[in-house]
């Protein structure tokens, strides 16, 4: 299978198909062959379709290699099940092996073979433990080998193995049946999975062997330091001069040059006296070094001229490329074909280069140079993309992002913007404003608003989606950019890979003069905010009772918004820093709490019915009962969720699977049915636009109101919260103290990256026979209905644990239990 653009490898594959990259001075291709030709695999078909004719003009007929291939073009990409259906007329009516010509591997394929033959198998897929699987196929099989189940690049919360699927296959004949010609097919996610239902009999032979997908540019240097290393057998074209410095046919080394190894110097290479080379280098054919040069992990392909003095760390060099003298670059940059750097340039860590490129002399570069591609793992997070300002976040970051989604949306679509009260916001929506109109997107711009206005913006207009900007919660050094959808909600996680794809590659769409877009400001964005979440929120007896409350604006921007909505809704409210504070956004977490103890002394003493504190944006409220007592995040939702469904009497809710089953013991007595959603802000929205849902929350403040929209809404929270108390007999105290008490606990276990896929593995081997529950992470269910729940956090080394049981020592027990596995698995 060789017909892969390597997209994420750019720009080393902007002008070569991904097979032809050089490991260890071979293409990577040519390692599989050699690889297929040990065990008797000589006869074989080439599926190509990226630059065919270049692997062609390299592999011809095979003759060198001991082989004979054959070669299938597609004329469009088809998948990895329509592309070899593409070569049926080339394959024998006979089994066969499939393997992708761009991973490096030494996998025993005659004993996958004999394991395929042994089991009478339809299809043995080969499998391989890794240690992030979230970019692989995962695959579950019994103790026989038999497959089980299939998912396909899965989220933290969907890994229960580290088991992946490596794109080798044992297939027999009859299994092309199951593929049409000519269409887009994959065997993974539509051939297998539809086998597997059949009952057929599928296998997965788990292999002992090496095995590298190189995909990125980070498993790209991996596989050469493996190579180097003996982790992977293959074939060296060289002799070892000392151990671990390999040196091929007329390479020429100089007896003063410094080799450190292992690292490997390719055929005809010069490398003079003074020169430096340690550490996991790779020099390709022909490569000159000259004096005074220090090279360190450095990839360098072929035909390369390294000037004197040059100093290159863990990067990669194309082929035919000048680096003249003095030059400097730096970690994970990767300089394209035939491009020269230019005497004294600096090339800073990250950056990428396309083909054909010249970086003049002195320059220091910083940004990726025009078509570039740079990787950059984990943009988003929890909150959206998020940083310090004017360090990580910068406005030349932010037009970068912006332009990657306008590249995503269609000219003259529209795009809401908005920000909270802080200066680094509003200096960072300018540049998002410019690159949005710089790419045909007319923008929407609210200025200053609450987040939830921003929302319901961009869901009630024309807008396809919206960028707001606030500052980071409890860091007021730090700022997040929130990308939303068309319906205001937060960028689902495909649509974040989406924009990060773009991102990476750099790849962005400029308007032409005349499509350069407009910059608008809705005059009336709060106004209609205002009259519609009055009129879906049921406000029914609040005149009535008089009822006085407290308000705490925060500094923030629902300051703008609450006098038009309380002077329409007849309440006594007394409010509390509703000025905006553009110089302190955000507060810590000391000044939190000295502000909530004085809302709790207004309450009491104001003898209120209770009182809120909204979060700066105006998403998040925190509420105080009328005794002037704070109510915990964890209560308030159960508080809430006991007042809506009372009144309601029926209807769904939709709730994190973090949250208590005590709200699930409140719901079953007012006749509710519960919905458990992973926890990501995505799968709560989602749930909540759902049929019947009356009520949402996360646990952390945020709450949704469905029948006005289906975002965490904190001013929509607070008018539904006066609704519901007004018709009410029972105070915010008397409710809390009518609702069972939760015993349950939370821990954080150190996990590094490496180690995730295997505490999922091992989280699940050690809950045999138990209940669980996958919703997000592995939620295990003990026979007294006491539960623990393992999540591996996405975006942080850890994984989170929690536990509830009918008492504390109970729930110590177990989050105890489940800790030790995480612990034993994870080896900290």
């Amino acid at each position: 299978m060789a017909g892969g653009e390597g997209t994420r490898l750019r720009p080393m594959t902007a002008n070569q198909p991904k097979p032809l990259l050089p490991v260890i001075n071979r293409p990577i291709m040519e390692h599989v062959l050699r690889l297929l030709r040990r065990h008797g695999l000589t006869e074989t078909v080439v599926t190509v379709q990226f630059l065919a004719a270049l692997i062609r003009n390299y592999f011809g007929d095979g003759e060198e290699l001991g082989m004979n291939l054959h070669y299938a073009t597609e004329d469009m990409p088809l998948g990895t099940a329509g592309s070899v259906k593409n070569a049926v007329d080339k394959l024998r009516d006979d089994r066969f092996l499939v393997i992708s010509g761009d991973a490096l591997t030494d996998i025993d394929l005659t004993d996958m073979i004999r394991f395929h033959r042994e089991n009478g198998a339809l299809v043995t897929i080969g499998l391989k433990r890794v240690p992030n699987p979230l970019e692989f196929g995962i695959v579950i099989v019994d103790d026989r080998g038999r497959v089980q189940r299939f998912l396909e690049k899965p989220t933290w919360g969907q890994v229960f193995s580290d088991t992946v699927n490596t794109g080798i296959y044992v297939m027999e004949p009859e299994v092309l049946d199951e593929v049409a010609a000519g269409e887009v097919v994959d065997w993974s996610s539509d051939v297998f999975p539809r086998l597997l239902s059949r009952g057929a009999p599928l296998y997965g032979y788990v292999a002992d062997g090496y095995w590298e997908d190189v995909g990125t540019h980070e498993s790209y240097f991996k596989a050469q330091s493996d190579a180097l290393s003996g982790r992977v057998k293959i074939e060296i074209d060289g002799f070892e001069l000392s151990p671990g410095v390999w040196v091929a046919e007329g390479a020429s080394v100089d007896a003063d040059a410094v080799l450190k190894g292992p690292l490997y110097i390719g055929d005809y290479a010069k490398v003079e006296a003074g020169a430096e080379l340690r550490e996991y280098t790779v020099l390709g054919s022909n490569a000159v070094v000259r004096e005074g040069a220090f090279l360190h992990r450095a990839i360098v392909h072929g035909n390369v001229y390294i000037g004197p003095s040059a100093n290159l760390r863990g990067c990669v060099i194309g082929k035919n490329t000048d680096v003249m003298t003095g030059a400097r670059i730096e970690e994970s940059v990767v300089i394209g074909d035939e491009c020269i750097i230019e005497s004294e340039a600096y090339v800073s860590s990250g950056v990428k280069v396309y083909p054909f490129k010249t970086v003049e002399a002195g320059a220091v570069i910083n940004t990726s140079v025009i078509w570039e591609s740079r990787g950059q793992r984990n943009l988003f997070g929890p909150r959206g993309v998020c940083g310090l300002v004017n360090v990580e976040i910068t406005p030349e970051l932010c037009v970068r992002l912006a332009s990657a989604y306008a590249t995503t949306l269609r000219k003259g679509a529209s795009v809401v913007t908005s920000r909270d009260s802080s200066r680094a916001a509003r200096a960072l929506k300018r540049a998002v404003i410019s690159a949005l109109n710089a790419g045909a997107i007319d923008v929407l711009d609210l200025e200053a608003a609450p987040l939830p206005v921003a929302r319901f913006h961009t869901a009630r207009t024309a807008a396809v989606g919206g960028i707001a900007l606030r500052t980071t919660p409890g860091d007021p050094q730090s700022v997040d950019i929130v990308f939303m959808d068309g319906r205001g909600a937060d960028l689902s996680l495909g649509e974040q890979r989406k924009l990060e794809r773009v991102f990476s590659r750099q790849e962005f769409r400029r308007a032409f003069p005349g499509e350069i877009a407009e910059l608008g400001f809705p005059a009336r964005a709060i106004d209609d905010y205002a009259h519609e979440l009055l009129r879906c929120v049921d406000m029914r007896g609040v005149r009535d009772t008089g009822m006085k409350v407290v308000v705490d604006c925060a500094g923030g921007t629902s300051s703008l918004v609450l006098p038009n909505l309380l002077g329409r809704v007849g309440v006594d409210v007394l409010t509390v820093n509703s000025r905006l504070d553009d110089a302190s956004p955000t507060e810590t977490l000391a000044e939190r709490r000295r502000d909530l103890q004085r809302l709790s002394e207004l309450v009491s003493s104001a003898r209120a019915a209770f009182g809120v504190r909204f979060d700066p944006v105006g998403e998040r409220v925190a509420l105080v009962d009328e005794k002037g007592q704070l109510i915990s995040e964890e209560r308030a939702l159960l508080v809430v969720l006991d007042l809506v469904a009372a009144e309601r009497g029926g209807g769904r809710v939709a709730l994190p699977v973090t949250t208590t089953r005590v709200a699930e013991q409140v719901c079953r007595f007012h006749g509710v049915q519960v919905e458990w959603t992973a926890t990501s802000v995505d799968a709560l929205t989602s749930a909540a636009g759902g049929h019947d849902m009356i009520f949402a929350g996360d646990g952390r403040g945020g709450f949704v109101v469905p029948e006005f929209a289906p975002t965490v809404d904190g001013l929509a929270a607070f008018l539904r919260l006066l609704g519901l108390v007004s018709r009410t007999r029972l105070s915010l105290s008397k409710i809390d103290a009518r609702i069972p008490e939760a015993k349950i606990l939370k821990r954080t276990v150190p996990t590094p990256w490496a180690a995730k896929g295997a505490v999922m593995r091992s989280v699940i081997e050690a809950a045999e026979g138990q209940l669980i529950d996958t919703t997000d992470g592995v939620r295990v269910v003990a026979e007294d209905g006491g539960w623990a729940l393992v999540l591996p956090d996405p975006t942080d080394a850890v994984t989170h644990l929690w536990a509830e049981a009918q008492d504390m020592d109970s729930a110590q027990s177990l989050l105890e239990h489940w800790a030790r596995v995480v612990e034993q698995a994870a080896g900290t």
